[in-house]
């Protein structure tokens, strides 16, 4: 996942921290999105809850400490950042199944002959360390089974049926792209790896892309509040380092500073106030 990194401001930071340090994700369609955050707390709460530890000069101190949101909001920014109208697109690499294999049949015969080939591909995927699900139930046909596997998810299915067999080939369908294609099998089992790190790459690259297309240096507020109402995106800023020009910002435009750069020093002039300004700050709109 494509993330931005800095400094939340006075107003953003975590309520009692000293600081707090965030990384940011734009969603598809154009909002900001904290994806984790770590807060140095300093000895705030030690004080506040009388914790105190020994230290190297044998006397009681207030422990320092910090404390980090990384978690489960990643999670979901990944679903926001990549997913589509058919469902999730889970990056292999954190995907329960990489693959899913999907048996194509009639009749109980060719069934049994399908299951023999099935289970060969799936025994030479795993000793490659390939996570694979052999989705053999018969309760469900395989465009529902097709459907269901593209909506969850799953970085590669391989569909195989009597035809497959007669002419020792696999349907192999990327969830990235939704392309198909028939190669054989031999060539499925050797390019699963390379094929599940495309898609890897593939979808960071593809946020990546959406990310820096909106991206956006604006020292105009007038254009400033017209790119937040026709697309959003990141906005670098120049702000006069006061909370009472902040506040306005959120006020007008729903807008917050969504961090504050550690290595970008530009000066400048404020975008709502005229005032002078060290450096470009980044806003968006936010969930």
């Amino acid at each position: 996942l494509p993330v931005l990194k800095g400094l939340k401001s006075e107003a953003e930071k975590f309520a009692g921290a000293e600081n707090t340090y965030c990384i940011e994700a734009l969603m598809q369609d154009g909002k900001a999105l904290q994806a984790g955050t770590s807060h140095f707390l300093g000895q705030n709460f030690a004080k506040a809850f009388d914790v105190k530890f020994l230290n190297k000069e044998n006397k009681l101190d207030h422990v320092w400490a910090t404390s980090w949101g990384v978690s489960t909001r990643l999670m979901g920014a990944l679903i926001m950042a990549h997913s589509d109208d058919n469902g999730l697109i889970i990056p292999p690499k954190l995907a329960p199944v990489q693959v899913v294999i999907v048996p194509i049949f009639k009749t109980d015969d060719e069934f049994s002959t399908i299951d023999i080939k099935a289970k060969e591909i799936i025994k030479k995927l795993i000793e490659k360390g390939i996570r694979v699900k052999y989705d053999n139930r018969d309760t469900h046909k395989p465009g529902y089974k097709f459907a269901e596997h593209e909506f969850k998810g799953v970085p590669l299915r391989f569909g195989i049926g009597p035809k497959d067999i007669a002419n020792n080939t696999v349907e192999v369908a990327r969830r990235d792209t939704m392309q198909k294609e028939f190669i054989t099998i031999e060539e499925a089992i050797e390019k699963t790896p390379l094929l599940l790190s495309e898609i890897q790459q593939s979808i960071y690259n593809k946020a990546l892309l959406f990310r820096k297309e909106n991206t956006y240096y604006i020292d105009d507020y007038e254009q400033f509040k017209k790119q937040l109402d026709n697309g959003g995106g990141f906005i670098y800023a120049h702000w006069d380092g006061t909370a009472e020009t902040e506040l306005r910002i959120k006020e007008e435009t729903m807008a917050t500073i969504r961090f504050i750069p550690n290595d970008e020093k530009e000066p400048g002039q404020c975008i709502y106030s005229g005032k002078p300004s060290s450096q470009r700050v980044v806003f968006a709109r936010s969930y």
